[in-house]
C-alpha cells in the first residue's frame, strides 16, 4: 500500500510540473505578442505624416506663372490635396526655403521645373508622379513671333526661327550664374563665345544687318534670361540691335499678339502657357520649339518617402 501511495504522489508531481510548464509557455507567448504589438505601435508612431509636417502647403513661385496656375488646379483635382494651400511669392523666396530645408533634411514640397539650376545643385530631388496629368508630360519651349514679322524684318524672323538648343545648355548657364554670382546675361554672353559651332547654325542663311531693332519679351525667370541672353548676343553679332524686356507671362503673349513686341522665345507648350497661347492664338505666329524636354510638377527631396501626389493626405 505504501508503494501505491508513492506511485500516486509521483504521478501528481508529473502532472503539476506539466501544468506549470504549459503556464510558463503561455505566459512567454503572451509577452512576445505584447512586445510585437508594442513594436507595431512604435512603427505606426514613427511613420512620418509629410502632409502635416509641411503644414499642408506647397511652396511655389510668382502668382500667375504657368506652374502656379497648374498647382492651383492640382489642388482642386486631387482628393489628396483637399484643404491644401500653395504659397506664392517668388522664385528666389522658394529657393531660399528649399536651401534651408535641404541643409537640415527637413520635409518640403515645392513647385519645380526643368530646366533649372536647382537640379544641378540638388540632384537628389524627384518629381512626384502625377496620375491625373495636371502638369502634363514633357513640354517644349517655343518661339513665337508677331504676325507680319517675316515680311517686316525677314532676317530677324529667320534667325529667331532657327534658334534651338538643349536643356543641358540652359541649365549650364543658370548653374554657373548661381554658383559664381554673375548675372545670367553675362554668363550667356560667354556661352555664345564658347559654343561657336552651335550658334553658327542659328545664323545660317541670315544676312548681316545694320542696326535693325528687335524687341524680345520674356519672363524674368533665369531659364528665360539664359535663352534671351544667348539669342540677343548671337543676333547682335549679326548686326541687330536687340532689346529684351522682362514681363509677366500673361503680358508676354499679349504684347506679341498686339504687335508691341516682335517675338518671344519663352512659350512653354502645350501645358504651362497653353491658356495664354489659346487666348491670342489667332494673332500669333508659332515658330515651333527652340528647346525640347522641359518639365514641370511637384518636387520633393529624395529623403522624403513619397512617390506620387496621391501619397499625400488631405487636410
Amino acid at each position: 500500500m505504501f508503494a501505491s501511495l508513492k506511485k500516486l504522489e509521483f504521478k501528481r508531481s508529473i502532472v503539476f510540473i506539466s501544468i506549470l510548464a504549459c503556464m510558463l509557455f503561455l505566459a512567454a507567448c503572451s509577452d512576445n505578442d505584447s512586445a510585437e504589438g508594442d513594436n507595431d505601435d512604435e512603427t505606426t508612431d514613427d511613420a512620418v505624416n509629410y502632409s502635416e509636417e509641411v503644414d499642408y502647403t506647397i511652396t511655389g513661385i510668382e502668382p500667375g506663372a504657368g506652374i502656379s496656375v497648374a498647382t492651383e488646379e492640382a489642388i482642386e483635382e486631387y482628393d489628396s490635396l483637399q484643404g491644401w494651400d500653395v504659397e506664392l511669392s517668388s522664385t528666389a523666396a522658394m529657393m531660399s526655403e528649399l536651401d534651408q530645408a535641404m541643409n537640415k533634411e527637413e520635409p518640403i514640397i515645392i513647385t519645380g521645373w526643368n530646366p533649372h539650376w536647382m537640379f544641378a545643385k540638388y540632384p537628389d530631388m524627384k518629381y512626384l508622379d502625377d496620375p491625373k496629368e495636371v502638369y502634363g508630360g514633357e513640354e517644349n519651349i517655343n518661339s513665337i513671333a508677331k504676325l507680319g514679322l517675316e515680311e517686316e524684318k525677314p532676317e530677324a524672323y529667320k534667325m529667331i526661327s532657327q534658334f534651338e538648343w538643349d536643356v543641358e545648355d540652359m541649365e549650364e548657364i543658370m548653374y554657373e550664374a548661381q554658383d559664381s554670382g554673375e548675372e545670367v546675361e553675362d554668363v550667356a554672353k560667354r556661352w555664345v563665345e564658347d559654343n561657336e559651332d552651335k550658334v553658327a547654325k542659328w545664323g545660317e542663311g541670315v544676312d548681316d544687318v545694320d542696326g535693325v531693332e528687335v524687341e524680345l519679351v520674356s519672363t524674368p525667370w533665369d531659364s528665360e534670361r539664359a535663352s534671351s541672353g544667348v539669342l540677343k548676343e548671337a543676333m547682335e553679332q549679326k548686326g541687330f540691335k536687340v532689346e529684351v524686356t522682362p514681363v509677366d507671362v500673361a503680358v508676354v503673349f499679349e504684347t506679341v499678339a498686339n504687335g508691341d513686341a516682335d517675338a518671344t522665345i519663352a512659350a512653354w507648350l502645350p501645358i504651362t502657357h497653353q491658356e495664354f497661347f489659346d487666348k491670342h492664338e489667332d494673332n500669333l505666329d508659332d515658330l515651333g520649339p527652340n528647346l525640347k524636354g522641359a518639365k514641370i510638377g511637384i518636387v520633393v527631396p529624395e529623403y522624403m518617402d513619397l512617390d506620387s501626389i496621391e501619397d499625400l493626405e488631405a487636410k
